[in-house]
């Protein structure tokens, strides 16, 4: 078999703190194959933007990273920043989750989209550079894109900013792609319409995306892999398909309990009680304990290995229980 274009191994991230450093980030593995599209699912704080920043070498110099980080069989994490600068924007390219605060007000969109483009193709006549950016408003259903060329990030409705973010992000081509949260705050026609663009790239360019998101229904249209992040390590990862039908960690059982289904016409939702873990709090067990309805005596001492059931990775104590497997398909 190929060797993953990203491959993540033992991926840490510390954060300093007054009461000295914790670990934000712990042992985290995963890996992207070329042209797949793997998601990054859990709550706010569950370390998943940290752990793509840290491949991005986007993190601040006061955090620490250590583990390996291998691209395209490059050993990449800890790597001179000349080197990432490289990387970054011809082989790797981000979609920050806020595309307003990612575009500069008092530049054209034409200007912020051209920037890229001469920054790793500097042959490039400006006739060309320009028809470039046009041909990438058009891929990402940007209408008019010549008038749309010469206006500013204030003039675009958040939708089309979210896509003008995109363009200048693929812009160059990269073989792989880091979207966060690439819907946030967006209707549902617009969200339809950046998973197209999502789809369309892949097809058409093969490139490989790793999707941040707390929204399960992006996940299950575009990835083929999942991983469920929470307190900074893997609960469980595996094939999409599999995995949203069989759950085998209560956590990730408990997210997808909580989408709404238009055929639940119960009043109230599912919600998982209590909340993550702090940075400053060191729980000698399984972090997700405290709010599982289904922990153990030794969740609550132990931490958990991951093991493997089937195509899934899963960490918890009673992975192999099948008590726990037929309950977690349970309604709640």
């Amino acid at each position: 078999m190929a060797a993953p274009l990203l491959d993540i191994k033992g991926l840490a991230v510390t954060i300093p703190t007054r009461a000295g450093e914790r670990a934000a980030v712990s042992n985290v593995d995963f890996s992207v194959d070329r042209g797949e599209v793997v998601g990054l699912v859990g709550e706010s704080g569950s370390g998943k933007s940290l752990s793509m920043l840290a491949v991005m070498g986007l993190l601040p110099r006061h955090f620490g990273v250590s583990g390996s980080i291998r691209f395209d069989g490059e050993e990449i994490a800890g790597a001179p920043e000349r080197r990432l600068r490289a990387l970054r924007g011809r082989r790797l390219a981000m979609v920050f989750q806020d595309p307003m605060t990612a575009l500069n007000p008092v530049k054209t969109i034409g200007a912020q989209i051209t920037e890229m483009i001469r920054l790793h193709n500097a042959g490039m006549s400006r006739a060309q550079v320009r028809q470039k950016a046009l041909s990438l408003l058009e891929a990402v259903a940007i209408p008019a894109p010549e008038r749309r060329f010469d206006q500013y990030p204030h003039e675009f409705s958040g939708g089309m900013r979210q896509r003008v973010v995109i363009a200048i992000a693929i812009a160059n081509d990269p073989d792989l792609l880091i979207a966060d949260e690439p819907t946030t705050a967006l209707d549902v026609t617009i969200q339809a319409q950046i998973i197209e663009i999502f789809a369309r790239l892949r097809a058409e360019r093969g490139m490989a995306i790793v999707l941040i998101t707390h929204d399960l229904g992006l996940v299950a249209g575009l990835a083929d892999r999942m991983n469920v992040l929470y307190a900074g390590r893997i609960a469980e990862r595996g094939p999409v398909g599999p995995l949203f039908a069989a759950p085998r960690h209560p956590y990730t059982a408990s997210l997808l309990a909580a989408v709404p289904s238009i055929d639940d016409v119960s009043e109230r939702l599912h919600a998982i009680p209590g909340t993550p873990p702090s940075l400053s709090e060191r729980l000698p067990g399984c972090a997700f304990a405290p709010r599982c309805d289904f922990a153990v005596p030794l969740c609550r001492t132990s931490l958990p290995d991951l093991t493997r059931i089937g195509g899934s990775v899963v960490a918890c104590h009673r992975a192999n229980d099948p008590a726990l497997a037929t309950l977690l398909k349970e309604p709640a």
